[in-house]
């Protein structure tokens, strides 16, 4: 099979320049087209324990030692519903947030997996001093993860950038 050279494609219909491309090209273009496709797809929710479930904030974990754990004042401030339609409803302090949400189980039992918010709208309300809402309406795009611990929810941020837990609400 050979490659194609601007000597040899001059000419040539696209259906024997696409037959001449070898296979790692080959490879590199259909992967790159289906990237195109999902980073245009809306985000569908998969079916595990994530969906109908309502959590509230515990704690946000730093991975940086200078800011530590924080802890909400009252953690039923900040909220999270997991549609079973796809969309996550939040609760930000004096704010509310909606988008779309996406979990794939790495294990048969959904305890782990990957979480991903979409399309992340909201309030922009000015809450009281001290309140984590612009935080978490930064951080919740970069969700990558989830594992369900001890009856609680963590979810782990892109890069090692931290964790937020969330407890079950009452």
């Amino acid at each position: 099979m050979g490659r194609i050279t601007p000597s040899s494609a001059e000419g040539d219909s696209h259906d024997n320049r696409v037959a001449a491309m070898t296979f790692p090209m080959r490879l590199l273009a259909s992967v790159a087209a289906a990237a195109t496709l999902i980073g245009c797809a809306t985000l569908t929710p998969a079916s595990n324990s994530l969906a109908g479930t309502r959590w509230q904030l515990l704690a946000i974990d730093s991975m940086d030692d200078a800011q530590g754990t924080t802890r909400p004042a009252d953690p039923a401030q900040y909220t999270v519903t997991f549609g079973a339609d796809g969309r996550a409803a939040f609760r930000l302090d004096c704010n509310r947030a909606t988008g779309e949400w996406k979990a794939t189980p790495a294990t048969a039992d959904a305890r782990s997996g990957q979480l991903i918010f979409g399309g992340l709208a909201g309030t922009r309300a000015m809450c009281a001093p001290g309140s984590l809402d612009q935080q978490l309406l930064k951080q919740l795009p970069y969700v990558r993860s989830y594992l369900f611990q001890d009856g609680q929810l963590h979810m782990s941020l892109f890069a090692d950038g931290g964790i937020l837990h969330w407890g079950p609400m009452q």
